[in-house]
C-alpha cells in the first residue's frame, strides 16, 4: 500500500480498494469504478482477484442464459461444459492482466492475483491481512444466485464486515 505522500493515494484513504471480478474488466467498467472512489481528483488503489473458474455450475449458467434470453449463449454452455483447470487459470490470467490494464489506463494504481474457484477465502485473507477499506464485486446478472443471495457480493457482505458494492459488468447497473 502507497504512504500518504504518494501522489496516487488520497490523504484521507483508510486502505486499498478489493476488487473481485469474474470476467475482464472493460474500460468502462474501469471507469465507473475509478469514478466511485476518486477523491480530490485522485484514484484509489486497487488489488484485484480473479477466481479461476474450474467448478462452474452448469444448470446455473444455463438458467442465467435463459432468463437473459441468451439463447445461444445457453446452448453454447451446455456444450463446453466444465474447463479443466489449466484452461480456467489461463483464462483467469487474461482476465486479470486486461483489468490491470484498464484500470491503469483509468488513472489507478492496481496489482492483483488470480485465485482458487471459490474467492471467498481470498477475499477473507486479504481483508485479515488489513489495509482494505472496500470491497467491489463485478460479475454478469445470476439469476440464480443473485435471487437467493448466494452471490459473491451477498456473501462477502455476510462474512467481512466491509461495505461491498456489486456491479454488473459491462453496465452501470447495481446488484
Amino acid at each position: 500500500m502507497p504512504d500518504d505522500t504518494s501522489p496516487a493515494a488520497p490523504a484521507d484513504a483508510d486502505g486499498d480498494v478489493l476488487l473481485l471480478t469474474e470476467e475482464a474488466l472493460d474500460e468502462g467498467d474501469a471507469e465507473r469504478i475509478a469514478a466511485v472512489h476518486e477523491v480530490e481528483g485522485v484514484r484509489a488503489v486497487y488489488r484485484v482477484l480473479v477466481p479461476a473458474d474450474t467448478e462452474r455450475n452448469l444448470l446455473a449458467d444455463v438458467v442465467d442464459h435463459l432468463s437473459l434470453f441468451e439463447m445461444r449463449a445457453a446452448l453454447d454452455a451446455l456444450r463446453e461444459g466444465q474447463p479443466d483447470e489449466r484452461e480456467a487459470r489461463a483464462e483467469a490470467a487474461t482476465a486479470l492482466e486486461q483489468s490491470l490494464a484498464a484500470l491503469r489506463a483509468a488513472g489507478c494504481r492496481a496489482d492483483g492475483e488470480v485465485v482458487q474457484d471459490d474467492p471467498l477465502p481470498a477475499l477473507e485473507a486479504a481483508v485479515a491481512a488489513g489495509g482494505v477499506r472496500e470491497v467491489v464485486v463485478v460479475t454478469r446478472p445470476h439469476a440464480v444466485e443473485d435471487t437467493f443471495h448466494r452471490d459473491w457480493a451477498s456473501r462477502a457482505r455476510e462474512s467481512l464486515g466491509l461495505p461491498v458494492l456489486h456491479v454488473y459488468g459491462g453496465t452501470a447497473r447495481l446488484g
